[in-house]
C-alpha cells in the first residue's frame, strides 16, 4: 500500500486507516448490526494483520471506550504507527458529553499519551459536537492543541468537523481536517478542495456511510480518487472484511500515484 502525504505535516499515512471504536465501545454506535467487543488475542491479531497488509494509520479517541488503552497494550510495532486521537468528547454512562476548555484539552491529551504509552502523539483532533464555529471562536481547545504542538507533545492538530464553514476555517488555520465525504453526500467537497489548494491534510470519515454503503468498491473509489484526500478511516473487527477492504483500496488507488 503506497503511503500518502498528510498535507504538509511531514507525516505519511496509508490511504486506508483503521478505525478502532469497535475494540473499545459497542454502546450508542451507528452500525447496521450489533457486535461484541473482541478479546485481546483477536485485537492483537487484527492489528498485526493490518500492519502486514500495509496499514500504518490508526484512528482512536477517548470517546471510543477503552480503545486507547487497548492500543497501548496490544499494538504491534507500536512506535511505527501513525496514531490519531481526539479531544473534546467524553463517553460516560452510555452517553456523550463535551468539554472544549483549555484545562480539559490538556488533561485529555496527557491521559491519551499515558494510555497509548507514547511521549508524543502524531495527530490530535477536536471532536466537534456539531457547533464548529462556536468551538473555534469561543472555546480554547484548538489554541491549547497549538501550544502542545509547539511543546512537542503532538505533531499535528486540527478538527473532526461537521460543517462546511468550520471545515474551511480549520484548513485555513490548522494542519488536518477530518471531513464527511461519501456517495450520498459531497457537501464538504469545498473543504477538501480548499485543503488541496493549501496542502493541508484531509482524513475522511463515514466514507462507507457507517457500514450502510451499497457498493463498498464504488465507495472506496469515490473517496480515494478525490484529489486532496490523504486517507479514509474504516473501522472493522472482522479479519475478512479488513483483508477485503485492503484489496479494494489497492485496486482503486493502483494507478493514481
Amino acid at each position: 500500500m503506497k503511503l500518502r502525504a498528510l498535507g504538509s505535516t511531514g507525516i505519511d499515512v496509508s490511504p486506508l486507516g483503521l478505525g478502532t471504536v469497535k475494540i473499545g465501545r459497542n454502546e450508542q454506535v451507528k452500525y447496521p448490526q450489533g457486535f461484541e467487543i473482541p478479546g485481546d488475542a483477536d485485537v492483537r491479531g487484527l492489528l498485526m494483520q493490518a500492519w502486514d497488509l500495509g496499514i500504518n494509520f490508526i484512528d482512536t479517541a477517548p470517546a471510543y471506550g477503552n480503545s486507547e488503552q487497548r492500543l497501548g497494550q496490544l499494538l504491534p510495532h507500536a512506535d511505527d504507527w501513525v496514531i490519531m486521537t481526539k479531544v473534546g468528547e467524553i463517553f460516560e454512562n452510555g452517553k456523550s458529553r463535551f468539554d472544549f476548555t483549555a484545562e480539559h484539552t490538556r488533561r485529555s491529551v496527557e491521559r491519551s499519551l499515558k494510555k497509548l504509552n507514547r511521549d508524543s502523539v502524531d495527530i490530535v483532533l477536536v471532536h466537534s459536537d456539531g457547533n464548529d464555529m462556536d468551538i473555534i471562536e469561543n472555546q480554547a481547545a484548538l489554541e491549547t492543541l497549538e501550544k502542545m504542538k509547539q511543546q512537542g507533545l503532538i505533531r499535528a492538530f486540527g478538527m473532526s468537523t461537521k460543517t462546511v464553514e468550520g471545515g474551511l476555517w480549520v484548513v485555513e488555520h490548522t494542519d488536518v481536517v477530518m471531513a464527511t465525504f461519501n456517495l450520498e453526500t459531497d457537501a464538504e467537497l469545498p473543504v477538501i478542495e480548499r485543503a488541496l489548494a493549501l496542502n493541508k491534510g484531509v482524513v475522511i470519515k463515514k466514507g462507507l456511510q457507517s457500514g450502510h454503503a451499497e457498493s463498498v468498491e464504488d465507495a472506496f473509489r469515490y473517496v480515494l480518487t478525490q484529489p486532496g484526500v490523504s486517507s479514509m478511516i474504516v473501522g472493522t473487527i472482522n479479519p475478512e472484511h479488513l483483508r477485503s477492504n485492503v484489496e479494494i483500496c489497492n485496486r482503486v488507488t493502483r494507478n493514481l500515484d
